[in-house]
């Protein structure tokens, strides 16, 4: 990312890329065989689709109808009435909407029937004045100026209207696509706090964020994405607080590549982020929208994206997915002691099968006698050695895992939890595996399930099966060789800049107050700056009206 230096701005994020730079080449210089440094290009193929050809709206109603009808040509979802307008009915008009969309073009209850209402008592030249100056004061009228422009107002969920003698097509807001509407989010279970989640229109989304910041500093840009698809993606931030380099970023990845369509914001992600083989998202995702607000006031970006309830929120770093929206609502102890528990489970939802194997299999004089005879005691008769008992089971609870999301509602959580006894408790009596491991597996599920955010906890079970095969082959040696490759990684690992340590590593180059919001969650009037997301003049985000301590 170029960084303009001849600003404070730019000057303080060029401090941060030394800085990580600095902190991360020791590892670098030793370790390079653990990362591949291919850089893969992809190379310029054939257009993703032909240069459509524009058709200017012409003043002949009839050449109108005849363009609309070939571009829409057996499409039977699509309604086209002919009508006329003029107190004594001299004008011809033609309406076009989607089905489902525009049910209700003709009732006076919509805005498109108030409109030919109205017109229905103009005269000619009344009626084109009208139009032409918006003089009903209908809010979101768009005039186009082509039929493409036309047809693709009218599949966004809009009514298109074209009036002869008129050179402009009309796009008048009508009731639009059907959606689920607003309901509780599916994960980020919280205690206290909203239950609101996104829905699948990046509109509504958009104004459940506004509903909770009501600043006109909160900004809205709205690009396309997908060739075909034509999907409707915003972007959310508040002006003043985000780096512009970083809005320029995304929106220089988001306009890299060409797509047939985008279905969702996963696709978004994966097009956009820097490290494509790394298993740990460089994407912050969330279904709340108090959570996104949180962000933009912490001078981050939202991506929304059409036909989605997942927002995507960047830059991030390790510790934000481990925090929740409810750590802020709570009381600072027990905020504090889940969130530790949180950090705790991240570890061992990686480490624990793998550690238990290299103990067990190659240093068991680390382990009590007492502790260690029990071990023996319960793996006598298991026929299989320790690494593939693990596999066995870890491979068996996330066979459960896949089904309970699969099957539908009540029957996924039934077979999760009724399925996870039985095959464990059947394991153990035919003698295919020991008690011990079926703990080992339960904790380690435990652990996962402890993560609030899902695709973060993904990185981690993928990584427990490479931690189990390098403990099975070289003990402890092997254990650690992993924890310091991942550790090597997650160094070299940056999120728009901003490196995915923080504020573990490189706390000094915001005076160590991100560390107030990392293992423990200082009390409220303690956290006093907003963490390194936001441009540096602008971190205070709490003072005391009374001026004390001098003047924050």
């Amino acid at each position: 990312m170029e960084m303009l230096k001849g600003t404070d701005d730019g000057l303080f994020l060029f401090r941060i890329r030394l800085r990580w730079t600095e902190y991360t080449n020791m590892f670098h210089k030793h370790f390079c065989p653990f990362e591949s440094r291919t850089k893969i290009q992809f190379g310029r193929g054939g257009k993703m689709a032909q240069e459509e050809k524009k058709t200017p709206v012409s003043c002949s109603l009839a050449e109108n109808i005849k363009g609309y009808k070939q571009i829409f040509a057996d499409c039977a979802d699509i309604k086209m009435i002919e009508m006329k307008l003029g107190r004594d009915a001299s004008v011809a008009c033609f309406i076009a909407y989607i089905e489902i969309t525009g049910g209700n073009a003709l009732f006076e209850k919509s805005m498109i029937g108030k409109l030919l209402n109205n017109l229905c008592d103009c005269d000619k030249k009344e009626i084109y004045v009208r139009l032409k100056e918006n003089s009903l004061g209908l809010s979101d009228v768009t005039p186009f100026a082509t039929l493409e422009e036309a047809a693709y107002g009218m599949l966004a969920g809009d009514t298109i209207l074209f009036v002869d003698g008129f050179d402009c097509a009309l796009k008048i807001p009508d009731k639009g696509y059907p959606g689920m509407g607003i309901s509780e989010p599916t994960s980020e279970k919280a205690v206290r706090g909203s239950s609101e989640g996104f829905s699948d229109s990046v509109k509504v989304n958009t104004s459940m964020i506004r509903k909770r910041i009501r600043s006109p500093k909160v900004k809205v840009r709205e690009v396309k994405g997908g060739v075909r698809s034509k999907t409707n993606i915003d972007l959310v931030y508040m002006e003043g607080l985000i780096y512009p380099d970083v809005l320029k970023e995304i929106e220089r990845r988001l306009d890299r590549y060409e797509i047939d369509g985008i279905l969702d914001s996963g696709m978004i992600e994966q097009l956009s982020e820097e490290k494509w083989y790394s298993p740990f998202p460089q994407f912050q995702t969330t279904q709340r929208p108090d959570r996104a607000a949180m962000a933009v006031l912490e001078g981050r970006i939202i991506v929304l994206c059409d036909n989605s309830p997942e927002a995507l929120i960047l830059p991030t770093d390790y510790n934000s997915f481990i925090q929740t929206s409810d750590d802020y609502y709570n009381r600072w102890e027990i905020a504090s002691f889940a969130r530790m528990l949180r950090f705790i489970a991240s570890f061992f939802a990686m480490t624990l099968p793998g550690l238990y194997l290299a103990v067990c299999n190659f240093h068991t004089q680390i382990l009590p006698t007492k502790l260690l005879l029990s071990f023996a005691e319960a793996r006598q008769g298991v026929p299989f050695p320790g690494v593939v008992e693990v596999l066995l089971m870890e491979l068996s609870f996330e066979l459960l895992r896949e089904a309970g999301i699969r099957l539908p509602g009540a029957m996924g959580n039934t077979i999760g939890i009724v399925g996870g006894l039985i095959i464990g408790q059947a394991a153990v009596e035919a003698n295919l595996v020991s008690p011990i491991v079926v703990i080992v597996i339960a904790f380690t599920a435990l652990c996962s399930f402890a993560i609030p955010n899902e695709e973060f906890a993904t990185a981690f079970r993928l990584l427990k099966f490479v931690f189990i095969a390098f403990s099975a082959w070289l003990g402890f040696f092997g254990f650690l060789l992993m924890l310091l490759a991942v550790l090597i990684h997650l160094s070299r690992l940056s999120s728009f800049g901003i490196p995915y340590l923080m504020p573990f590593v490189g706390a000094d180059l915001t005076d160590y107050e991100d560390e107030r919001d990392a293992l423990f969650r200082y009390p409220t009037f303690m956290r006093r700056y907003r963490p390194i997301f936001t441009r540096r003049k602008e971190r205070v985000r709490l003072r005391k009206k009374d001026g004390n301590e001098n003047g924050k």
